[in-house]
């Protein structure tokens, strides 16, 4: 029988829309943008099921969830891919190429992929515990999920031999009955402080590819045209790209 360890005491440790199962199953599901199909997945013997949809703090999340649970060993991406955000690419990528000294998540093509909450430390263990990543991306037939959760557990290593690893994240990572900033009072949702941080680091990697965006459109079509239709046609591009982000700075200014 495969050894198995105790998870963080009250694991889950991060609240989320997930339904929990038997946490010494070696077996987490993340269903990406599908709903409906998690207790399925919990029938079949997985011991966390649920949607992620971001490709930054819901990764955090869920990795948050896994490393605080030692017999966690397989992780199947099912469901729809999230559009945009392309959350199961981004965890494929995580899993195998880690993150960067800028919390970029190496090879991710997400909008977004950078862990914030999330150290190194954090991310090589995932890698350590999960010893596959299946892939089922777009795939929402129960049949053919609960069929890889069952042989997921068929070749169950037993526990990783090392502790729970617990990570306190910032901005809405604490169970209900934590501690966050904010406050709440019943019947209207909670208000938490933002993090303007985050947004301005997110603010200076959008300029930065927008500003990629501008010269390559701007140069593609003077180039495929070779007139001064389309130098017009890549100045107003431009310009286009060029307001977007200062229009949301001020806003968030």
């Amino acid at each position: 029988m495969a050894n198995k360890k105790s998870p963080a005491p009250g694991w889950p440790i991060v609240s989320g829309e997930y339904v929990v199962g038997n946490p010494e199953s070696c077996v987490g599901v993340v269903t990406l943008g599908s709903h409906g199909i998690e207790q399925a997945c919990i029938e079949a013997g997985a011991a966390i099921a649920g949607p992620c949809h971001t490709e930054n703090l819901g990764i955090e999340k869920v990795i948050a969830n896994y490393i605080s649970n030692p017999n966690i060993r397989f992780m199947i991406l099912c469901g729809s891919e999230v559009q945009g955000h392309l959350t199961g690419q981004c965890f494929k990528a995580l899993w195998e190429n880690g993150i960067g000294d800028d919390g970029g998540i190496i090879g991710a093509k997400g909008a977004i992929p950078f862990l914030e909450n999330v150290g190194k430390d954090a991310v090589e263990r995932f890698q350590r515990q999960i010893v596959e990543v299946v892939d089922l991306i777009d795939v929402e037939d129960v049949g053919k999920i609960t069929q890889a959760i069952k042989e997921c557990i068929s070749k169950d290593p037993g526990a990783i031999d090392e502790d729970p690893m617990i990570l306190e994240l910032e901005g809405g990572g604490a169970k209900e009955g934590g501690e966050e900033e904010g406050f709440e009072i019943e019947g209207i949702p909670r208000v938490v402080e933002p993090d303007l941080e985050y947004c301005d680091k997110v603010l200076e990697k959008l300029e930065y590819k927008v500003g990629l965006m501008t010269r390559d459109l701007g140069l593609a079509s003077g180039v495929y045209t070779k007139s001064t239709q389309g130098v017009i046609i890549g100045s107003v591009m431009a310009f286009v790209l060029v307001i977007i982000p200062v229009i949301i700075k001020i806003l968030i200014g």
